[in-house]
């Protein structure tokens, strides 16, 4: 199981989801969404119709008929209803149901820098569970630093 820590230090979340979310989809894998927040789940929505003139990126929010069809799916919960393996927790939140994925992105700022710590801490001596941290230079590259 992987865990991948993004730092949002630079790009924000608007221009850093969509691009996993494509990658995700591009190696044919499903993503499930996360986010606590009625209103950030809606802007997510909007946004994975409109961030680029030219893209589709198919995805619902959780909650309709066609959930299990769906590559993207956004949702309240860890429960992935498009039988996804890949995770995005986009609200700085970390859940432990993350952990039942074969791999979770968990995106953060500096308003949750604090709960990413106590994350990294608490899963570094969890057997089986691999951690990348990732950071933005001041040109908005992503680079691993641990």
């Amino acid at each position: 199981m992987q865990v991948d820590f993004y730092h949002l230090t630079v790009a924000p979340l608007d221009r850093v989801l969509p691009s996993i979310a494509e990658k995700v989809l591009a190696n044919g894998g499903r993503l499930l969404i996360v986010a606590g927040d009625p209103v950030l789940r809606t802007r997510i929505d909007q946004l994975l119709w409109s961030y680029q003139p030219a893209s589709f990126l198919p995805h619902a929010q959780a909650g309709g008929d066609w959930d299990s069809e769906q590559p993207a799916l956004i949702a309240e919960t860890v429960a992935p209803a498009n039988g996804a393996r890949n995770v995005a927790l986009v609200d700085g939140l970390w859940r432990n149901e993350a952990l039942d994925f074969d791999r979770a992105f968990h995106l953060f700022d500096e308003d949750s820098i604090g709960a990413a710590r106590v994350a990294w801490r608490a899963l570094g001596g969890r057997e089986g569970v691999e951690r990348r941290y990732w950071r933005q230079d001041e040109n908005g590259r992503w680079a691993q630093v641990a």
